[in-house]
């Protein structure tokens, strides 16, 4: 069946924006006020053959300029960062250096002096080749956690897979739900989470992490990962989660090879065609050891930032990382050069 996409281009930020968006010359890119786009590729896709063709930015569908509501109760008119906390003895990113609940929380306290809005606390390593952790010993990792970072009155994240995790971290005080599996993992997600009333992260991943990178394969990677991820919020939307309450990401390293990965970052405004907000995570991921030979994944620090900047640039609403302070100071000079009235997005 022939299916049409929206793909914004010729982005512009600050008060070029503004200006533009006022005098109708541009749109609102997935909603913001400080970026639009002024032309639009039209894709469709026909089983296998697919057209492109630029047409005016007025023949896009509302869904990508709709401002976005409040999500867990940020504003979205504004860049978000949510910092990683992860509670395992086995992440690929920091060699398991904040696994005690200690630790953990140590560490979230810090990271949100450094600026992040969202604290995500996991307690089951996600990376490539890993295996899952029991319930019992995911919920030691994360409660404790996440109940000492949101009494001391920060957003928290709890990143699982699993519905009972998610009940108990919500019940701890977690105010959203970052699900790899996007509900798909635990037959109980939908449900729970429509119970809960909380919003939810719904990733893509083709595969489970234990062989997701042995072969993944894609007609096309962007279109693809575009509808499979519009088939995941339809779901939630029939069980009963708002719109509103739901974000997308593209899921970077999660059963893609370098070129998808590549590609999904060039073609990331595509996804605002969703109408929903929209999360980027590439931090530390395989493809940017692999662009600049940075075998240690807690030494690339400054290509993940670099991603980041380029995130942002399409319009992601969330951009999730572990190097909180830097990817802060590296958006507020690339903001001031872009808008020197604002220091953000």
């Amino acid at each position: 069946m022939a299916k049409t996409y929206f793909r914004p281009l010729g982005l512009c930020y600050g008060s070029d924006a503004e200006q533009l968006i006022a005098s109708r010359r541009a749109g609102r890119l997935g909603g913001s006020r400080a970026a639009g786009f002024t032309l639009v590729e039209r894709i469709r896709r026909d089983g296998k053959s697919i057209g492109r063709e630029i047409i005016p930015y007025t023949e896009v569908l509302q869904a990508i300029e709709a401002p976005r509501v409040d999500f867990a109760g940020l504003t979205m008119d504004a860049l978000r960062i949510m910092g990683i906390v992860n509670v395992t003895p086995d992440s690929f990113s920091d060699g398991g250096q904040h696994s005690t609940s200690d630790a953990g929380s140590s560490h979230g306290l810090a990271i949100a002096a450094e600026g992040a809005h969202i604290l995500d606390v996991g307690g089951e390593s996600t990376r490539p080749g890993s295996n899952a952790v029991s319930l019992d010993e995911e919920l030691s990792r994360v409660v404790p956690v996440v109940k000492r970072l949101s009494d001391a009155g920060h957003v928290v994240s709890i990143d699982t897979r699993k519905s009972l995790v998610m009940r108990q971290a919500v019940k701890a005080g977690a105010a959203l739900i970052n699900d790899v599996s996007a509900l798909q993992h635990d037959p109980d997600g939908l449900r729970v989470v429509a119970e809960l009333k909380v919003p939810v992260v719904l990733m893509h991943a083709q595969g489970d992490p234990r062989t997701m990178q042995l072969n993944p394969h894609y007609d096309n990677v962007a279109l693809d990962v575009y509808d499979q991820l519009e088939q995941r919020v339809m779901a939630c939307v029939q069980a009963g989660i708002p719109r509103s309450r739901i974000a997308i990401d593209p899921g970077i390293g999660f059963g893609k090879t370098f070129r998808h990965n590549l590609e999904l970052l060039n073609q990331l405004t595509l996804f605002h065609g969703l109408g929903v907000v929209v999360l980027a995570g590439l931090s530390r991921k395989g493809f940017i050891g692999a662009l600049t030979g940075e075998k240690n994944a807690g030494k690339r620090v400054h290509g993940s930032v670099g991603g980041a900047v380029q995130a942002a640039l399409n319009g992601v609403h969330i951009l999730r990382v572990h190097d909180v302070k830097a990817t802060v100071a590296a958006l507020a000079v690339a903001g001031a050069v872009m808008d020197p009235r604002s220091s953000e997005f």
